[in-house]
């Protein structure tokens, strides 16, 4: 990032101060919104055979206008107070938006994960578990995390055992994080979450043609060419389910060690065996490889869809960014200076604020899943097919001969977790880019969707501080 451009602390605050400026707020509560409640930070001591050693994490609460609060658990060695402080201000826009009934949390730990084997790396996860739970910054009322960069389901695992051996009488304590492994109370769907809800928000834009238009687009999704940044969790499931399912062309693939570009597309699956095998995208043999893999931001496409850091788009290159479409799938990828360039310039932008919610809309039904102590679909999935056998039945009386049997599949069919997962996430996105589209076009004032979405935001939560009577 240029020097003269602002952190992305500070950028997420100027976006909420240029959507604030479009609304009638009573003075002093958007700089209520805008402020982190609180952050805590600790450092601990691990023991090792070569000594003792020190690391230091936080865990910021931005909004606590709806309990629990929620927000992921980042191991990087980049983890800093400002950052962690930012995503918790961006944990609760996006529940606003997605209308999950959290306010925003975020935790970090500055720690290269892949310095430490998984026996150290246990230890450590559980001994910062340990020191947030006795705070409270880790509890199923108050503060629920759940994975993020350098975590996944293995680390969430050891933070909920950690949690139940110090809160043994807590009937709902499974509930305490999110993200976990489907045995120990995880949902089905929740490791492809975000990406999905990066596709279905995608999916979405393209069936509001006046959205597509101000893109300078045509058409639908199908056929269209994207250059993905980022291979992880997130940017994989986007990109398989947007290449497999909506036969979009993946042409541009950045990673770490550089990029890859092909005019005749890219198979996801092909790539990420490879980076599995090999540790990078260098060396694939199905496509042309760039070392400067930054650069690949800049390639020829309908949609780019930055899926790895924040701070990746900036004053600097965003004048050499061609996509008409930018799909944020990360968390502040896109800094003010830029994004203000992009908008002056008339690209459309799909605000992270959005587009990577949904990991945390199936987290919440998880966390859901969780209280109620039974699985979904559990009561109601032979109903549905009874129910579809009942209407097989009333046909063929009819008709006086059979239904097909691929006919019959379908109606005899009862939705099992992942389905209803699927079916709710999918809900979320595409009423929530509705609401955010509608305000784009009928407010003078908001010129863009990130302004919309923020503005969507605001709203909600002003609306709960002033009926608390805060």
């Amino acid at each position: 990032m240029a020097e003269h451009e602002t952190s992305f602390k500070a950028s997420v605050d100027r976006m909420f101060d240029r959507a604030a400026a479009t609304l009638d707020l009573p003075p002093g509560l958007g700089d209520q919104i805008k402020a982190n409640n609180n952050v805590y930070m600790v450092q601990f001591f691990v023991k090792f055979r070569d000594g003792y050693r020190l690391f230091r994490g936080w865990r910021a609460v931005h909004s606590e206008h709806r309990l629990p609060v929620k927000g992921g658990i980042r191991f990087a060695p980049s983890v800093n107070q400002d950052d962690v402080e930012a995503l918790a201000a961006l944990m609760s826009y996006k529940c606003a938006i997605v209308d999950v009934p959290f306010g925003g949390s975020k935790g970090g730990l500055c720690i290269d994960p892949r310095d430490y084997n998984e026996f150290e790396l246990e230890r450590i996860t559980r001994r910062f578990a340990q020191e947030l739970i006795k705070k409270g910054y880790i509890h199923p009322a108050l503060n629920v995390p759940a994975p993020d960069m350098g975590t996944g389901a293995r680390e969430m695992a050891w933070i909920v055992d950690t949690y139940r051996n110090l809160h043994p009488d807590d009937i709902n304590a499974i509930a305490c994080v999110t993200g976990k492994p489907e045995s120990q109370g995880g949902i089905k769907g929740r490791v492809e979450a975000t990406g999905r809800g990066v596709q279905y928000g995608i999916q979405e834009f393209f069936r509001h043609p006046e959205d597509v238009k101000k893109a300078g687009l045509k058409g639908g999704l199908a056929g269209k060419t994207a250059v993905v940044q980022g291979l992880g969790n997130v940017g994989y499931h986007a990109a398989k389910f947007l290449q497999e399912e909506d036969d979009v062309k993946i042409v541009g693939i950045i990673e770490r060690d550089g990029a890859l570009v092909s005019e005749t597309g890219i198979i996801i699956e092909s790539v990420s065996q490879y980076i599995r095998e090999h540790g990078g995208v260098k060396g694939y043999p199905d496509a042309l490889y760039v070392e400067d893999g930054k650069r690949v931001l800049e390639a020829e496409c309908d949609i780019l869809i930055p899926a790895a850091l924040e701070g990746q788009i900036t004053l600097e290159n965003a004048p050499r960014i061609k996509a008409k479409l930018i799909a944020e799938a990360a968390n502040g990828p896109v800094t003010f200076e830029a994004d203000d360039y992009l908008r002056e310039h008339g690209k459309i932008i799909i605000p992270d604020a959005y587009l990577n919610a949904g990991g945390v809309t199936v987290s919440y039904f998880e966390w859901i899943k969780n209280l109620s102590h039974i699985r979904f679909g559990r009561l109601d999935r032979r109903h549905e097919a009874h129910k579809g056998e009942q209407v097989i039945e009333a046909i063929e009386e009819m008709v006086g001969k059979p239904v097909p049997e691929h006919i019959r599949t379908k109606l005899t069919y009862g939705s099992n977790e992942l389905d209803l997962v699927r079916s709710g996430l999918e809900d979320t996105m595409r009423v929530s880019y509705q609401k955010i589209s509608e305000v784009y076009n009928s407010r003078d004032k908001v010129s863009d969707l990130r302004t919309a979405a923020f503005v969507i935001a605001i709203e909600k939560i002003a609306m709960a501080y002033q009926e608390m009577g805060l």
